[in-house]
Order: C-alpha cells, then sequence, then structure tokens
C-alpha cells in the first residue's frame, strides 16, 4: 500500500504551493493508472506525436520548469503571508506589568499536579521581571521569588 500512497502524496496539488510534488520535480504532471486504462485527451495526444516531437516538446517543458518553481515559491510566500495574518487576527496579546497579581497553570508533568478533579491554576503571585520574548519572573505574596522564570502562556490574570 505504500507505493499507492506515496504516488497519491506526489500527485495531490498542495494548496500552499498551488502545485503537486511531482510537477516542480519532473515539469510535468503524472500519469495516474487510471489514465493508462482509459486514456486521456493528453495521452492520445501524446501517443500521436513522433518521438523528434514529443523530445522537443519535452525540452520546452523543461526549460519553463526554472519559471514554474518560482510562480510556486512565490505562491508559497503569499500562502504564508496570509496564514500569519489569520493567525495574528486570533491571537490576544498577553502583556504584564510589575506589580500585577497573576496565576499559574498547573501542568500535569508537575510535581504540584493531584489529578484531573484538582485546580488547574495555583497562586496568586506578583510579577517581579517582565523579560524578553514574554517570559515572567514571579514572586509569591511573601516576597520569596521563583528561581525560574516562566512563560506567559502558562500565567493569567488574577482579578481580586
Amino acid at each position: 500500500m505504500l507505493p499507492y500512497a506515496l504516488l497519491g502524496y506526489c500527485t495531490t496539488v498542495r494548496s500552499s504551493i498551488g502545485a503537486t510534488p511531482y510537477f516542480l520535480v519532473y515539469g510535468t504532471e503524472a500519469v495516474i493508472p487510471a489514465e493508462v486504462e482509459i486514456p486521456s485527451l493528453r495521452i492520445i495526444q501524446e501517443a500521436e506525436l513522433s518521438n523528434a516531437e514529443w523530445v522537443s516538446k519535452r525540452i520546452d517543458q523543461l526549460t519553463l520548469i526554472d519559471e514554474k518553481r518560482m510562480v510556486a515559491v512565490c505562491h508559497g510566500q503569499l500562502y504564508r503571508q496570509r496564514m500569519i495574518r489569520s493567525f495574528h487576527k486570533r491571537v490576544r496579546a498577553r502583556n504584564f506589568e510589575v506589580g500585577q497579581l497573576v496565576l499559574k497553570r498547573i501542568f500535569p508533568h508537575q510535581d504540584e499536579y493531584k489529578g484531573k478533579f484538582a485546580p488547574n491554576w495555583q497562586g496568586p503571585y506578583m510579577v517581579r521581571k517582565v523579560l524578553s520574548g514574554g517570559a515572567l519572573v514571579l514572586a509569591e505574596m511573601d516576597c520569596t521569588v521563583w528561581p525560574k522564570p516562566i512563560n506567559s502562556y502558562a500565567i493569567k490574570r488574577y482579578y481580586v
């Protein structure tokens, strides 16, 4: 089944590049097994060509392959920009300031985790320092500073 899965993967159009991987490598679309049994218009036209005509047509396709690859690269860049724009529409900015009260998430791999029916957040803690990249240094309410910084995705504001 692996060869069939690989054929399907290589001959499926990718939305990110607007072409199939097979097309970008060989400069022409693959002949699928169904086209061998029931000839398509492309197969009939290629069967009627002489060898010299087929070779010249193939050389023309291969000279244009670099242009087709550049079109795929441009398509990929536009696709990436659309994905970034879509992502940034849904993302909320998480800005914390020194002195704010926050809660820290309890992850299942931590020692504080007590099962699925236990609370998911612990705290409150005070933000002692805001580092670059969204990391925070926390302190407990008695001013004991945590030894390691925490990512802001594991923190939420605490409202008294």
